[in-house]
């Protein structure tokens, strides 16, 4: 007979020992579910319903990867007293590969199916990760606080100095302007960028091309800010408040072998070739494919692609001959889900900002609050070519503008808003000939009055002056002009606002019309550029034309760009090694036309002024400091005198130390040379200008470098 003692067997599963069956037969955790993924927040459903909703979301996770047979499971929680069966709001996807189901990740976590419902997805092999809670709570550390760096720091220099950047073969540098004096050097870099820098609109950022995309710098020390990962990027285009970046690649985005995995682009970005990005966060908020024609093939790149209302919350782009696509940010869908369509469209222009002050007063006018965009269409058939006023969002036609035989339309909004004008060019019935005609559109007038200015030459080019009511145009009737731009004579004319005359109780009479206020004749020119800040806009009641003169004629060999600074005090000539190699360098001219200074640079390739946010002074605050200019310009000058003294004792000091040095060297000669001759037995015969009778005088010779006249009118 056997026996043995039970006491030594295990008395519970627990001290069984497993340990060589599980190591036999376990499942490695992460490469057992990586494939598997859990969706969160899916709609609710019933019975009913179930098979509906499992099909969309199918629909909308095919394009991750390939979703495994029955591989979508969705539990459902059966109420034991109906006997109905509704699902619990998740779901678990499985994938063929662990890469498909990462993509899915990626692609579709906050992804919204509907106004109430965002999809939360995870790893399966995360959620036992993120559910283990320790039993004792303990407080999370602190992260240490860490002061980032003020991106407008420039704007509080001392000297209210601007800068601009400086791009030379290999360096690109940030410069302060010092007038007359070379510019003080701020930052400087080699190898900077691989093609060339652009400012973003308000001066925050400075954008820096490279191959695999852009990566905008600012702050006092030029750190990198933020890059934005698009390979092959040529042009960038900034939403006027900085708040998002457009990206253009003629490289079309390809996702390759792992599926876009380590880059923010997912299925739906393949193929596309333009991106919308959020500059605070860096987020790629929607790519786009670059226009195509009606046949298919690609059109002829126009930038910017899109063009953006003045708040950055709509964006939009024109199909031609079809639509205008109006989107609004940041859910980067289309106003009312479905484009515009405008048969015939050519080309459209957002109206700029309203005057803030405006705004205000107009806070009740819904139509003051939306934004307005113009477009234009050309003759089809029996219709007239015609410019239409559009309110965004609502869409609604504000005004129309029927046109006869038009050959181009060119639309120029003032910066105010406040007008509209039209460039027609158009030909007459036999079409042998062109002329133009400029139609300004009093846009906030009541119904819109549209005034007619014919113009009997060709219109070259049309500016309005910045803030103002005037505009400049170039026109010539060259018969060579066309076939070559050299030596084209051409005309300057200015127009203005003419004000209503008085009535009887002070009523205005009649309408103010544009006028023709005066016409510089026989020039070389082919492109305006107004000062950004005009100050003197009306001359003598009785001579309006007397605010407008000639102050300067210059000449720039080879001249291929014109900057002004953002106060409108220097311009700046350039000469780009991109356009030609002859006398590359750039000169700078105050607004009289006095040079300043002359640069000549070998290699030089682009210079940009930085630009200034908007001033945040009321109109009163600036009326206030008009009014006490003088005051203000004391304190300036007296900074700019003590800056002269500051040089010309540096100047002092360094000439007084050449004289100490040279007489230091001549007294060692002298004396080496007295011993030589002393040891040849040379006779010494003493010099009659021996020290003391040495007699030093410094003379300083005053030259008039600038003088300013200004006139007082009482």
């Amino acid at each position: 007979m056997l026996g043995f003692d039970i006491s030594r067997l295990p008395q519970t599963e627990d001290e069984i020992d497993f340990s060589d069956i599980e190591s036999k037969y376990q499942v490695p955790y992460e490469e057992g579910f990586d494939t598997i993924i859990v969706v969160d927040n899916v709609p609710i459903v019933d019975e009913s319903k179930q098979e509906k909703l499992l099909k969309f979301i199918r629909k909308i996770f095919k394009n991750a990867g390939d979703i495994k047979e029955n591989g979508i499971n969705m539990p459902m929680d059966t109420d034991p007293d109906t006997g109905k069966s509704t699902s619990k709001g998740y779901l678990f996807i499985e994938f063929e590969t662990p890469e498909q189901a990462s993509l899915a990740i990626k692609n579709y976590d906050n992804y919204s199916m509907d106004k109430t419902h965002c999809l939360a997805v995870n790893r399966f092999t995360d959620v036992e990760k993120y559910s283990q809670i320790e039993e004792e709570y303990k407080e999370p550390e602190e992260e240490k606080f860490v002061e980032k760096e003020h991106l407008r720091s420039w704007l509080t220099d001392s000297q209210a100095r601007d800068q601009f950047v400086l791009y030379r073969g290999d360096d690109v540098s940030i410069l302060w302007n010092k007038k007359a004096e070379p510019p003080e050097e701020e930052h400087k870099r080699v190898n900077w960028t691989e093609t060339y820098v652009q400012w973003s609109p308000l001066g925050t950022y400075l954008a820096t091309f490279h191959r695999q995309g852009i990566a905008l710098w600012g702050g006092p020390s030029w750190n990198k800010i933020i890059r934005f990962v698009h390979p092959g990027v040529k042009l960038i285009d900034f939403s006027p408040n900085e708040r998002f970046l457009v990206t253009w690649s003629n490289e079309s985005i390809s996702l390759g072998p792992n599926g876009g995995i380590g880059t923010p682009f997912g299925p739906e970005d393949e193929g596309h070739q333009i991106i919308i990005w959020d500059v605070l966060t860096g987020n790629l908020l929607r790519s786009f494919p670059s226009s195509t024609s009606t046949d298919g093939a690609p059109n002829k790149i126009t930038w910017p692609m899109f063009k953006w209302s003045p708040s950055d919350k709509y964006f939009a782009r024109v199909t031609p001959k079809q639509q205008i696509s109006v989107y609004e940010t940041p859910s980067m869908g289309l106003v009312g889900k479905k484009s515009y369509k405008v048969e015939g469209v050519e080309d459209f222009e957002w109206a700029p900002a309203f005057d803030k002050e405006r705004e205000k007063q107009n806070a009740g006018d819904k139509k003051n609050r939306e934004e307005m965009l113009s477009y234009w269409t050309p003759e089809i058939g029996n219709q007239p070519a015609r410019v239409t006023l559009l309110n965004i969002p609502s869409k609604e036609i504000v005004r129309t503008r029927n046109l006869v035989n038009v050959k181009d339309c060119k639309m120029h909004w003032q910066s105010n808003g406040d007008f509209l004008c039209v460039k027609i060019d158009r030909h007459t019935k036999t079409k042998k000939s062109t002329f133009a005609n400029l139609e300004i559109f009093r846009v906030r007038e009541k119904d819109i009055p549209v005034e007619v200015i014919e113009v009997k030459d060709t219109v070259i080019a049309f500016a309005w002056e910045p803030k103002g009511e005037r505009f400049a145009i170039i026109t010539t009737n060259d018969p060579n002009y066309g076939q070559s731009t050299q030596g084209v004579r051409t005309n300057v004319s200015f127009y203005y606002l003419e004000k209503p005359k008085p009535g009887k109780g002070g009523d205005k009479v009649g309408t103010a019309n544009f006028k023709l206020i005066k016409t510089l004749e026989k020039k070389t020119s082919n492109a305006i550029y107004w000062s950004p800040r005009g100050r003197h806009k009306e001359g003598s009641k009785n001579d309006p034309a007397a605010s407008i003169q000639l102050m300067s004629t210059q000449e720039h060999y080879g001249v291929t760009d014109i900057e002004w600074d953002p106060t409108g005090r220097y311009v700046i000539t350039s000469a780009s090694f991109w356009r030609h190699s002859m006398e590359n360098g750039y000169s700078l001219w105050d607004f009289k036309g006095a040079l300043l200074q002359k640069q000549l640079l070998d290699k030089f390739k682009q210079l940009l002024w930085r630009p200034r946010p908007k001033s945040l002074l009321s109109s009163d605050a600036k009326k206030k400091i008009k009014k006490n200019i003088r005051d203000y310009s004391k304190a300036f000058e007296e900074e700019d005198a003590l800056a002269q003294t500051s040089v010309s004792k540096e100047l002092l000091a360094h000439r007084r130390r050449l004289v100490d040095e040279w007489n230091a060297w001549r007294k060692r000669v002298e004396k080496e040379l007295a011993e030589e001759k002393e040891r040849a037995g040379v006779q010494i015969i003493p010099r009659r200008d021996d020290d003391e009778n040495v007699e030093i005088i410094e003379e300083w010779i005053e030259e008039v470098v600038e003088e300013t006249e200004e006139i007082v009118e009482d």
